[in-house]
């Protein structure tokens, strides 16, 4: 007997949580040169322009706008660095700013920032495969891959949430995450800069 299906049963959503791939929708795809002004290390980044290595991409599930309702998506994002800086996102707050967000780390290693935009302050926060970040409200973003493999995650929001870029785009983050010495390192980003130029703070 083949197998048979209810006339309302609805087929689910399919992914693929190694590559981020939706069944059915377009990701956004972001290069270097679309988010170049994000890193600390201009001169590098100059250097690596004419390469425009793929950053990351994510495809956002906004299907149901209602009160109450939610949006989700996933994003892969790209080993590598501009530097010493490793590869990133543009980051994001809310609109709506009082709106939170929960990213599930499906693969990779990886840290965001997180930024209050009330008092300025920025921390550094561990996300990586089976791991879990909230994101309360009034608080920048930014997701960051520290490892050798693509970083992949869902995020998970309130339809009312909206994406401001502009205002993270105006003051950046106050930290950056580097290479040193083979690792990771989380730095102000006003040291990292006296540091390119040999200046000590």
């Amino acid at each position: 007997m083949g197998d048979s299906f209810h006339p309302a049963m609805q087929a689910a959503l399919r992914f693929d949580p190694a590559t981020a791939i939706v069944s059915g929708r377009q990701p956004t795809i972001r290069y270097l040169r679309d988010v170049q002004s994000i890193f600390a290390d201009q001169p590098a980044c100059q250097e690596l322009l004419p390469s425009n290595p793929l950053l990351y991409s994510v495809t956002q599930i906004e299907d149901h706008n209602g009160e109450g309702d939610i949006h989700y998506g996933i994003g892969i994002l790209m080993p590598g660095r501009v530097g010493r800086e490793y590869f990133m996102t543009k980051g994001h707050i809310h609109a709506w700013r009082p709106a939170a967000e929960v990213y599930i780390g499906l693969r990779g290693r990886g840290m965001m920032l997180l930024q209050d935009e009330r008092t300025s302050e920025c921390r550094a926060v561990e996300f990586m495969a089976n791991s879990v970040v909230y994101v309360p409200g009034y608080t920048a973003h930014r997701t960051i891959n520290i490892g050798d493999e693509p970083l992949v995650y869902w995020g998970v929001l309130s339809s009312a949430a909206g994406h401001d870029y502009d205002a993270v785009a105006k003051r950046n983050f106050r930290l950056v995450v580097v290479e040193r010495d083979g690792a990771p390192a989380v730095m102000e980003r006003n040291d990292f800069l006296a540091e390119m130029k040999g200046v000590s703070t």
